[in-house]
């Protein structure tokens, strides 16, 4: 005939045996041991109507009978869930009574035009009876179309071969409404594919059989073995035709469901959202009571810190503000912090309600509070137009502390890059915030005001503030021309144009004006990245052996670092370097203990990652900067994990040295900055001015300043899934750190020695929660890793000789490492079978090493050092 769709005969029944299977397991793991479950019944099928004006306009009934809930896997007796339970007694007497109701479908040309069932039907039952008539949907001609059916409305392609056909479907492109989030950086989140195959037997212009598969995988980016995989199978196959009820005359379909039960109507095909409630979870004060201890401050450098973290984020993802606001007004100052670090990367509306409405910022005694909560929002995976709006307007508004109104405009510039990152750069709150920052960077006339819209700028990396921050890098006073430099050397290369290249040239050559070191540094460190020509290498080369004592080694150590480490620019300069071999050895044979070196941590399948430490002296033995970088990549993208800079100035008059040219008139300072995955935090200061650092010498207890500790999220993944056989599934990965990065300097005039010392302490937890929920039954998988570290990074300074003598350390200590996979099935009554495996391993400490130099140094400081251990001063 001409029929373009299947074409059911009159007056038969076709008897079909039907299964629904599920699977959760490892990625790479085989079925066999998966955790899952299947339903199975038998399917009748039965044609009730035929347009008398278009026999491929049909009414197929469809019945599901005999339904039985079972192990997808053999299960021994005292493991299987299901033994000794009826279906009725697992699924529940209403429930299975609205699963065996018949549904029916108008097929026209073998798609569905309308689906038929009762109304107020549960949603989970209507959901897997829609996944079978979704099986019924098929063209008999290859080609592809947008269909919907109960995944939504999705780009399909049919492969027609004799009686086969395939039906494809990019599940990718489906419409239909699931909660999902991911993470801001792509190292951090977690990677997924999707792909739904169904084959189609047929006979007699009918079916014969039907396979479909459907399979979601799940891989953490850093570390793709924790990871996931849902596997869901649909079987049908005819067992056998038999006679049936003959046809129903009639005009139209609405006239013969009239008939037939007036209760039927017509609802979507595309699944309808369930959630099954949860009858034994505690609330959120009763959650926060079992954790709360985890999260005292002596314990945020362990992983049961960052596990309670996530768990306490999870729980106020559902609670209200109210619930939410109840914990913050009634914990004590040690565990506030820690709640506001949960209360503000949960994100969601009741969470940021709740702690706008508790914190103050006219009040400058909760500054603790009201940073850790600007530092959240700093690290937010998934930030809202409405954070950013409302950052905005406190801004604008009375702010007590000059420091928090500091960090303020710096965590806006975060929030204006990340939500630009998702194409968001034309969001009205990005717009203004946006604005604000560059009109206010413009107009600013102290110093201090610049240096704070400036922060904010490095942090949006705005292309339109290229040309502000020239500015400031060229004719600024020294630190903030400093910091509009290291602000130009975050944008990607590309944006970099031939005006940024001319500037950095004419800062580090100092064309207009004379520069400081630390600024002519980082002007050199910005051309060599940025694919630099021939002629801008050779005048770098040519300039060394030219330069201040300490800066011709820095720059020397620079160059060997880049052919060390065969970065980009490596075979300009090998080539540079070939042509010049006249003149080279005086130029490069320089005195002095600055130096510049990369290495790397780990090269793995998936991460890589590196650390560099350069570190810049005057010419008296006095740190000027050091900076520590540790960055992970991937193939396509970089994270910038850690940087610590220490800076410091005009220190020259505590040990009677005389200061290096042009700057004689710095004003004492010394201080710290760092970068936290790709958020730049607002510096901290250790002295500023001569009398501050004379009160702090001789007081000095060598403490570290804290700079940064709390809690971050970092891995923030949910996808939520509807499954073509019916159930919903979801899959969830979150990594919490609990971090401690604390930095000290300190003198000793009495061995001419001064120390700086750069703590981290990180303490990460990792948790995958796979599940597939059916109502009446659960099946998934849970997956966690954890591991804590300590990262100490040391230089000891002896200048009372020159070249003086530098000893760095970069230690790591022996690190633990666990990882938990735990597979369940479960009923709502409680019943549970599940299976665990669990792996522990330590990773052993490690001295980093750095160059030759430096281990032959270390030696030197060590064994000079007499036994008499005097005190500092």
């Amino acid at each position: 005939g001409h029929t373009t769709g299947p074409s059911l005969n009159n007056d038969k029944l076709y008897k079909f045996a039907y299964s629904a299977e599920v699977y959760v397991d490892r990625v790479k793991a085989s079925l066999q041991k998966s955790a899952g479950y299947r339903i199975s019944s038998g399917v009748d099928v039965n044609l009730l109507w035929r347009n008398p004006d278009n026999d491929d306009d049909q009414l197929v009934k469809i019945t599901m009978k005999d339904v039985q809930v079972e192990n997808v896997n053999e299960r021994p007796a005292d493991k299987n869930i299901f033994k000794g339970k009826s279906t009725e007694k697992i699924i529940g007497k209403e429930y299975l009574e609205a699963l065996q109701r018949p549904i029916m479908v108008e097929l026209v040309r073998g798609k569905i035009k309308t689906f038929y069932s009762y109304q107020n039907e549960p949603g989970f039952t209507q959901n897997i009876k829609r996944g079978l008539a979704s099986l019924f949907q098929l063209q008999l001609h290859s080609g592809s179309s947008r269909e919907v059916d109960i995944s939504g409305k999705c780009d399909t392609t049919y492969h027609v071969r004799q009686d086969q056909v395939t039906k494809i479907k990019d599940l990718d492109s489906c419409e239909i409404e699931k909660k999902r989030f991911t993470s801001h950086n792509r190292i951090l989140d977690v990677s997924t594919k999707a792909t739904s195959a169904t084959v189609y037997v047929l006979e007699d212009s009918f079916i014969k059989s039907i396979k479909a598969e459907e399979n979601f995988v799940y891989a953490l980016n850093y570390r793709r073995k924790t990871g996931a995989k849902i596997v869901s199978k649909q079987k049908l196959e005819l067992k056998s035709v038999q006679a049936g009820t003959g046809l129903i005359a009639a005009k139209q379909v609405a006239g013969v469901i009239k008939t037939l039960d007036p209760n039927y109507v017509a609802i979507p095909l595309e699944a309808e959202p369930v959630k099954s409630e949860c009858k034994k979870c505690p609330s959120l004060s009763e959650h926060w009571k079992n954790i709360r201890e985890q999260m005292h401050p002596d314990k945020l450098s362990k992983p049961d810190a960052a596990k309670s973290f996530l768990s306490f984020i999870q729980n106020i993802r559902k609670a209200t503000k109210d619930e939410i606001l109840k914990i913050i007004k009634s914990e004590n100052k040690e565990l506030l912090p820690q709640v506001v670090d949960a209360v503000t990367s949960a994100q969601t509306p009741e969470s940021l309600e709740a702690v706008l409405e508790f914190l103050d910022f006219k009040d400058a005694s909760s500054f603790i509070l009201q940073e850790r909560f600007l530092y959240a929002c700093g690290f937010a995976s998934h930030p809202s137009e409405a954070l950013l709006k409302s950052l905005t307007e406190k801004f604008k508004g009375d702010v007590a502390s000059q420091e928090i109104r500091e960090t303020l405009v710096i965590v806006m510039g975060a929030l204006i890059r990340k939500l630009c990152d998702r194409d968001g750069c034309k969001l009205p709150a990005v717009v203004e915030a946006k604005r604000l920052i560059l009109n206010r960077v413009e107009r600013a006339n102290k110093d201090d005001n610049v240096q704070m819209y400036l922060l904010a700028l490095k942090n949006a990396l705005l292309p339109e503030a290229i040309p502000v921050l020239l500015k400031y890098a060229e004719s600024g006073e020294g630190p903030i021309s400093s910091l509009a430099a290291t602000a130009l050397q975050r944008y990607d290369p590309s944006f970099l144009t031939k005006e940024v290249k001319e500037t950095m040239n004419r800062i580090y050559h100092q064309t207009r004006k004379i520069h400081e070191k630390t600024v002519r540094t980082t002007a050199a460190a910005i051309i060599l990245n940025s694919n630099p020509s021939y002629m801008e290498v050779k005048n770098i080369l040519l300039s060394i052996g030219e330069l201040p004592m300490e800066m011709n080694k820095y720059m020397l150590s620079m160059i060997q670092d880049i052919l060390r480490f065969e970065m980009p620019s490596s075979k300009t300069v090998r080539q540079v370097l070939k042509d010049m071999r006249a003149h080279n050895y005086d130029r490069f044979s320089k005195m002095g203990s600055s130096s510049a070196y990369t290495g790397y941590i780990t090269r793995g399948p998936d991460v890589s990652s590196t650390y560099s430490l350069d570190i810049l002296y005057s010419g008296s033995g006095i740190l000027r900067r050091s900076n520590m970088n540790i960055r992970a990549f991937d193939r396509s993208t970089d994270l910038h994990a850690i940087q610590v800079v220490l800076e410091a100035q005009g220190l020259e008059s505590i040990i009677a040295a005389t200061p290096d040219e042009g700057e004689e008139n710095l004003d004492s300072f010394a201080g710290m900055s760092a970068i936290l995955f790709g958020f730049q935090l607002r510096p901290v200061t250790f002295f500023q001015g001569y009398g501050d650092l004379m009160s702090k010498m001789l007081s000095a207890t060598g403490d570290p300043m804290n700079v940064v500790k709390g809690l971050v999220l970092l891995t923030d993944f949910l996808q939520e899934i509807q499954l073509q056989s019916g159930p919903t599934a979801s899959a969830e990965f979150m990594g919490g750190l609990a971090i401690d990065i604390s930095g000290g300097m300190e003198f000793s005039l009495w061995y001419r020695e001064s120390k700086t010392n750069v703590k981290n302490r990180v303490a990460m937890f990792v948790a995958g929660n796979t599940e597939v929920d059916s109502f009446f039954v659960k099946t998934g998988m849970e997956t966690t890793l954890e591991t804590e570290t300590a990262l100490d990074f040391i230089s000891t300074v002896q200048f009372s000789q020159y070249p003086f003598l530098v000893c760095m350390q970069m230690d790591r200590v022996d690190s633990p490492f666990r990882t938990h996979m735990t597979k369940y099935e479960s009923l709502p009554s409680g019943r549970r079978y599940t299976a665990r495996r669990g792996k522990a391993a330590t990773l052993a400490g490690n001295e980093y090493p750095l160059h030759q130099e430096n281990s032959n140094m270390c030696k030197k400081v060590f064994g000079a050092k007499s036994d008499s251990a005097g005190s500092w001063f």
